[in-house]
């Protein structure tokens, strides 16, 4: 890659590295038999079988204004949608295929509705895009890792033309690039085996999006899945090798650093609870404690996250995920400046919490998570440095501890979250009270 290219990349991924925060957002079909978006592949189940739910499909309450709100509420900066899974069904109306929501009950452009009411919230628009499908005739079937009928002898000797499916595939592209204005994510999901890179003509693919939408952002997974971190993370990159990586049910011990150890852009793309579609069973869900704590952590340590809702089968974001987005919007209402613009602080990580840094470098902020005894310590850094000390979400004054109990320590910074410096006292949010630190020129 050379230095034009890496400048245009630094330039587009900015926004993204500044927001932290976005919805994923799975739902299609597969929510109406409500056991999640794999249920095909899992039960090996026919497309005959499966047809049922599209002539059954739709959705009287989908409203995506409401979901936009919500996502406003909770803080999130940008929205990624699931334009078509791995079961070949679209939500958008592509003039490819029959296989679509406007030929269901739902008689709709769902994408359309999608885009225009996060627009409207001022919320950045992505579209994920399989690049599996299960429906189309010409996609491996007898003999693929996943596909629903990789068992059934019927299909054994049964040829498919892939060139064919990949002209339909980056056709289908093509459509979302054209009818939706600007695009601010493209989200391919994903490569496996030898199913990856130029098995997608990938190359051809990602110039003809560039051509269409130049500042759209892509995901890595037409080059790995969430496994994997693909050529990103080399110098030579390839031209498919997309704008950040895309860690799968896991934050990252340390971040993701490329092979100099240098961090590059990361996105956890995670649930909140057990599926990404839609499941009636599965009531694990995260509190709202854990995600804004697992939040800050990807902060702290370079990346995004984006966090998934599965609406059900009528268009509802399951009261469940409404209830924990709206908590977390409210911490995020008082300490989202700890959030947004901020990144990896060069900080030890302290026991009781984490730091992030604002992008500036004028403010460091400390996640107080656990309640220390005494005074806070801040290793890495001299009082003299600091200007302000501030408690973020009511910008109320702090000040710094130096006695006998602190003099031992002096290459920590004490900050007092009490009135008298006593050695038991109550944080003032018992999930994550964030102290602000403004620091001299």
């Amino acid at each position: 890659m050379d230095k034009i290219e890496m400048e245009e990349r630094a330039k587009r991924i900015e926004w993204f590295t500044n927001a932290r925060f976005g919805m994923f957002i799975h739902w299609g079909l597969y929510a109406i038999p409500a056991r999640g978006e794999w249920l095909r592949s899992h039960e090996e189940m026919s497309i005959e079988d499966y047809q049922g739910f599209f002539d059954e499909f739709n959705p009287v309450d989908y409203n995506p204004k409401k979901w936009a709100k919500l996502a406003k509420q909770a803080g999130m900066k940008y929205a990624v949608l699931t334009a078509k899974h791995h079961d070949g069904f679209c939500l958008f109306d592509s003039q490819l295929t029959e296989y679509k929501a406007t030929n269901t009950p739902a008689a709709r452009d769902l994408v359309k509705e999608f885009v225009e009411a996060f627009r409207a919230e001022d919320i950045k628009v992505g579209l994920y895009f399989s690049v599996i499908d299960w429906y189309h005739p010409d996609f491996p079937h007898f003999g693929d890792a996943q596909h629903p009928m990789r068992n059934n002898l019927d299909y054994k000797d049964k040829s498919h033309n892939f060139d064919n499916y990949l002209d339909y595939m980056h056709g289908q592209i093509r459509e979302i690039c054209t009818n939706y204005g600007k695009l601010d994510i493209l989200w391919f999901d994903f490569s496996y085996g030898k199913m990856s890179g130029e098995t997608w003509r990938a190359t051809e693919l990602v110039q003809m999006v560039r051509k269409l939408q130049p500042t759209v952002l892509i995901d890595n997974r037409l080059e790995v899945s969430g496994e994997g971190f693909g050529s990103l993370r080399t110098d030579n990159p390839t031209v498919y090798s997309g704008d950040f990586v895309s860690p799968e049910q896991i934050i990252p011990p340390k971040g993701v650093l490329n092979v100099h150890g240098k961090p590059i852009p990361w996105e956890a793309c995670l649930t909140m609870n057990n599926n990404w579609g839609y499941s009636q069973f599965d009531k694990d869900f995260y509190s709202a404690e854990t995600i804004i704590k697992k939040l800050v952590e990807c902060v702290s340590k370079g990346g995004n996250m984006l966090l998934n809702v599965g609406p059900d089968a009528l268009g509802n974001i399951p009261q469940e995920s409404v209830d924990i987005l709206q908590a977390v919007g409210k911490w995020m209402h008082k300490n989202g400046d700890s959030i947004y613009n901020c990144g990896y602080a060069d900080f030890p990580k302290p026991d009781y919490g984490r730091i992030t840094a604002s992008k500036d470098g004028k403010n460091i902020y400390i996640h107080v998570m656990e309640q220390t005894i005494g005074p806070v310590p801040i290793e890495g850094i001299k009082k003299e440095q600091i200007k302000r000390v501030r408690l973020l979400a009511t910008g109320a004054e702090l000040s710094t501890e130096n006695t006998w109990v602190t003099n031992n320590y002096p290459n920590y910074v004490f900050v007092r979250l009490d009135r008298r410096g006593l050695a038991s006292y109550q944080l003032p949010d018992s999930t994550d009270t964030v102290i602000k630190l403004e620091l001299e020129n």
